[in-house]
């Protein structure tokens, strides 16, 4: 997988390959959730212009996952936070009609982050 631009995914604490093999098992489990938060995030048209859309909506649920442990309290609060927070929201409540939408995908976003982390961290 190409991790060009996807900045969650960019960094020491992550390989290439692992990337690729977490994300292949990960894929075959969530198939139905990667397409329902591909078009909230990219929409129809965009998703097919976009040839890494799985990794565009893996590195957005990344950053859900980062964003969360920010607002509990298991990291700390950088300058950017609250900019970051707002832009995640308002990317995905684009088109949503309820509070209920709004928490089901970030609930999904949440926790395809926490399952491809604990496949990752199990491929040792």
């Amino acid at each position: 997988m190409n991790t060009t631009g996807l900045y969650m995914l960019n960094t020491s604490k992550y390989t290439e390959e692992k990337i690729k093999k977490s994300m292949e098992l990960l894929y075959e489990d969530r198939k139905n959730e990667f397409r329902e938060l591909s078009k909230v995030f990219l929409g129809e048209k965009e998703l097919n212009k976009t040839a890494n859309w799985k990794g565009f909506v893996l590195n957005f649920c990344l950053d859900v996952g980062e964003s969360f442990k920010t607002w509990t309290g298991q990291l700390p609060l950088t300058e950017t936070s609250p900019q970051k927070a707002l832009t995640i929201l308002r990317q995905v409540s684009n088109g949503l009609t309820s509070m209920n939408q709004l928490m089901h995908i970030l609930n999904v976003s949440y926790m395809i982050s926490v399952e491809f982390n604990e496949i990752y961290k199990r491929l040792n």
